[in-house]
């Protein structure tokens, strides 16, 4: 009886969970192992996870994370951080190896690498420094530059495609290729808006306190004579 009752709960478990485990399939998921030292979302996690489309991934300085997606392995490296976006990789710092037959791609800012075929590659990339490098391991991959993936410069809009031949390596300035990004709160002459707003508000502090000090001196300042 023991045992049949054992039977009937595994049964009912498989139930549930198949299901589950294939909205997740088609949510887009991946599952990420690690044995620490890796944080998603900002939160450390050990083991086996699954990440979503938009989850940020970071590797601490010894640490990889492998990521298993449908028809792809990732090896992110330590000292890295990894946006996962099912289709392909957002790569913010730091470098992965790709082993793809789903021509998963990863994406540095406005420059994308992706296989050339649909067989098998494997392929590796870094950013560090602000300098991307790429090497084709397995297969070619392509590398293109701008177009929808231009962000930061709106004037270049035609892409710009290359290949890197199995065996080859070929690196590319972002900044060059995507054009330097904005400095953050810059305004027309390149004062910071928060600064012009505390600037602001200590002027018309300075302002009410000489009225009010104007105000407590104005009657000592007649003289009893006039009318």
């Amino acid at each position: 009886m023991g045992v049949s009752a054992l039977r009937k709960f595994v049964s009912w478990m498989m139930v549930i969970l198949c299901p589950l485990s294939l909205a997740a399939a088609d949510a887009g998921s991946a599952v990420l192992h690690s044995e620490g030292g890796v944080w998603v979302n900002g939160f450390e996690i050990s083991g086996s996870t699954v990440v979503f489309p938009g989850d940020l991934v970071e590797t601490k300085p010894g640490f990889v994370a492998n990521l298993d997606a449908e028809g792809s392995s990732v090896v992110i490296q330590p000292e890295s951080v990894v946006k996962f976006q099912d289709t392909f990789l957002s790569l913010e710092h730091g470098s992965v190896s790709v082993g793809t037959s789903t021509s998963m791609s990863v994406h540095v800012s406005c420059i994308k690498v992706e296989p050339v075929s649909s067989e098998r590659t494997q392929y590796d990339v870094a950013d560090v420094s602000g300098t991307m490098q790429v090497a084709a391991k397995k297969g070619d991959v392509n590398l293109t530059e701008g177009g929808v993936l231009q962000k930061t410069n709106a004037q270049s809009t035609s892409p710009i495609s290359s290949v890197v031949h199995e065996g080859q390596q070929a690196s590319r300035v972002v900044s060059t290729a995507c054009g330097a990004a904005p400095r953050p709160g810059s305004v027309g002459n390149g004062l910071n808006t928060k600064w012009l707003e505390i600037g602001g508000g200590i002027a018309g502090g300075v302002i009410v306190i000489c009225i009010l000090i104007c105000k407590g001196h104005g009657p000592s300042s007649v003289s009893p004579s006039d009318p």
